[in-house]
């Protein structure tokens, strides 16, 4: 469409330069009446076109003179001022020509800011897709540490779970041994100690003879072996011996 609107200006503004050319070049067979009336054809022309390529809203103040000329080259003619006509519609002209300028570089200055905006905004999605992606990744590598961490809690706490199974047999073990203890020492508390063995030996001795006495005496249980012979003589010698062995 635009560029449907810049030949149809193209070719307004060639035909408006020819119908000048042809008006500003003298000829006895054309006259001043139709000099006129080819110049506000042209004018109306470029005004025509000016308003359809929307000069209207890019250069108002341009576009309105411009129509306001053109009546005005209109109204001269049709009062035989043939001069001013002429004038009026080659104004017209130039303005409708301005018009269409302004026009025409506010759409190049808008297709400019849309290609421009086009690739700001290809630029930002690519930006946005490659934060995604960075995103992306930082969320897996947070899940990977997450998980990396959660397998050592896992072995810490198997690991203490087996320092407490230990501990716990430990300590039982140590409660077994402590009650054997005490069974044991009731047990001794509770036992008497063992009398003391006595042994005594009475040894008689005499030139031919001797009287040999020996006594045993354990708990509860006195033994006494007595040896005899015949009564000594005066030169007869006693030896006695007692021996105590604690049990």
């Amino acid at each position: 469409m635009f560029l449907k609107t810049t030949f149809t200006s193209i070719a307004a503004l060639l035909a408006s330069s020819a119908m000048a050319l042809a008006i500003a070049t003298p000829a006895a067979a054309v006259s001043k009446s139709d000099r006129a009336r080819e110049a506000i054809a042209a004018a109306e022309a470029k005004v025509h076109t000016a308003e359809t390529i929307g000069a209207g809203a890019d250069a108002p103040r341009d576009a309105a003179q411009a129509r306001a000329a053109l009546s005005s080259a209109k109204e001269d003619l049709a009062a035989g001022r043939k001069d001013p006509a002429i004038q009026e519609a080659i104004r017209a002209s130039a303005l409708a020509d301005t018009a269409i300028g302004v026009s025409q570089q506010h759409k190049a200055e808008a297709v400019a800011s849309a290609r421009d905006a086009q690739r700001a905004s290809a630029d930002a999605a690519r930006d946005q897709v490659a934060a995604a992606q960075g995103q992306a990744a930082a969320a897996q590598n947070q899940a990977v540490a997450a998980q990396q961490q959660a397998d050592t809690s896992q072995r810490q706490a198997e690991q203490a779970n087996a320092r407490a199974d230990n501990a716990q047999q430990s300590a039982a073990a140590s409660a077994a041994d402590a009650a054997a203890a005490r069974t044991a020492a009731q047990l001794a508390a509770a036992t008497p100690p063992p009398a003391p063995q006595v042994e005594t030996t009475v040894t008689t001795q005499q030139p031919a003879r001797y009287h040999y006495t020996r006594t045993k005496v354990k708990p509860r249980t006195t033994t006494t072996t007595t040896t005899s012979a015949a009564a000594p003589a005066p030169s007869t010698q006693v030896t006695t011996t007692t021996k105590v062995t604690p049990q």
